[in-house]
């Protein structure tokens, strides 16, 4: 690097608010799907109506999953996007198409006023959604990982998780004020709406801000096409693609199953909505406080160990939780098992993304971790409330998901283990976005 470049990156800083436009996409994502979880039981009445609830709320996560079809394809081009155009325009993309997905599915009128039109249109709202996810995730924090100076990466990273955590948090806040400020007649009919709608109001504010980003991507030695992007990935890179996806299978299921925690309370433990809304705010509010931590350990003791030790340590106390949950049902048991088992799990994901980043070079990035990430949607967290659903039906066992959460995870800590070292640290592609972070 040039004196003058090392100059521009001591006066530098990656600021607060650019942490914060890099994440607003990610937080949107987070919160759609959150709000979709936390409200799966109305979605399956209004728009699946039938007389038994476990049907309607399969119905439902099954519509929930279908987001995740769409994911692979989305995070293939929108990733090849970012690796060809830059990342700043993938995001800026993104943003918009995922609040566009979620404004609809608040506005598409139920099956009682339009029929069959009414779940197709929310199918093809959830595929707008999925198809904007699945390049998120790979740009933004590509972005992060490429304009955070040495030393702070994981934190910086970190706070991808974190803004899912604060997103989180909102859901549970809004679910909790629907259940304990309407009548449950009210909620049903039109208050389930209100998230959803609130989806618009981030389109502007994220464009706006998100153009103001300095670019990370060295243009010089991108691919010439897009198409070349995805071959160089296909071709180089094929062993890192599996074990990214298999890396990504534990912290998806065990994620998916925090989320399903308002609805296995509601439906299955029959608790009532406002408390069980209150699991969405004690998940956000252990993700935000632990995906930090974890990105702060990252620094100081490594990326992999990090990424390791908190899950095992998930994987040992998830059945006992559970189980003390359903045979003592109870808030201070569903919101502390939820905050505990979260804690391990957002300190371990917020790394395992950056380590899955790290394992790409510069001109695959994007398109190596948001097609990871994309098939591990796909394959995983799609299924993952209609496998927790059926499970619970099937064996009439409430504590049967926990079994299919660990499997996975054993799988994710394998891959984690097999992935590549991670390179060395890469020159900045733009000086005057790196430098030193402050939030």
């Amino acid at each position: 690097m040039s004196s003058s470049s090392e100059g521009a990156e001591q006066g530098a800083r990656l600021s607060g608010r650019n942490v914060f436009a890099v994440v607003l996409g990610n937080a949107l994502e987070f919160y759609d799907f959150g709000v979709y979880a936390a409200f799966a039981v109305f979605i399956g009445q209004k728009f699946f109506p039938s007389t038994d609830s476990y049907v309607s709320l399969l119905l439902s996560v099954a519509t929930f999953g279908v987001g995740f079809v769409s994911r692979p394809l989305g995070g293939l081009l929108l990733g090849a996007y970012a690796d060809k155009h830059g990342r700043k325009a993938a995001m800026t993309l993104t943003i918009t198409l995922m609040a566009l997905g979620t404004a609809a599915i608040g506005l598409i009128p139920a099956y009682s006023e339009i029929g069959l039109a009414a779940p197709l249109l929310l199918v093809l709202a959830r595929l707008l959604q999925g198809f904007a996810a699945g390049g998120e995730l790979g740009a933004s924090t590509v972005y992060l990982y490429e304009a955070a100076p040495a030393g702070k990466k994981c934190l910086t990273g970190s706070w991808q998780l974190a803004s899912q955590g604060a997103a989180s948090i909102l859901v549970g806040l809004i679910g909790y004020g629907i259940a304990r400020l309407l009548s449950a007649e009210d909620a049903l009919s039109w208050g389930w709406r209100i998230p959803f709608i609130m989806g618009i109001l981030v389109i502007p504010v994220g464009i706006y801000i998100r153009r103001s980003l300095n670019e990370t991507l060295v243009h010089e030695t991108a691919h010439a096409t897009t198409g070349g992007v995805i071959k160089a990935l296909m071709r180089e890179h094929f062993g890192s693609l599996l074990l990214a996806i298999g890396a990504f299978s534990g912290i998806t299921i065990a994620q998916y199953f925090l989320i399903y925690l308002t609805s296995f309370a509601i439906n299955t433990l029959h608790m009532p909505a406002s408390t069980a809304q209150l699991a969405n705010f004690a998940v956000g509010a252990s993700t935000l406080v632990f995906a930090l931590l974890g990105g702060w350990l990252g620094d100081r003791f490594g990326l992999r160990l990090i990424s390791i030790l908190p899950r095992i340590l998930l994987l040992l106390l998830i059945y006992p939780l559970v189980l003390m949950l359903v045979q003592a049902p109870s808030a201070f048991a569903l919101l502390g098992g939820a905050a505990l088992l979260t804690a391990f799990q957002a300190s371990s994901a917020a790394l395992v993304v950056l380590l899955i980043a790290r394992s790409f070079p510069r001109k695959v990035r994007a398109t190596g971790l948001a097609t990871a990430f994309g098939l591990g949607a796909a394959i995983f967290a799609g299924t993952a409330q209609v496998i927790f659903t059926w499970l619970i039906s099937v064996t009439g066992d409430p504590t049967s998901p926990v079994v299919y959460v660990i499997a996975m995870n054993v799988l994710s800590l394998a891959s984690i283990w097999l992935m590549p070292r991670a390179e060395a640290p890469e020159p900045m592609a733009d000086p005057v976005a790196a430098a030193s972070v402050t939030i």
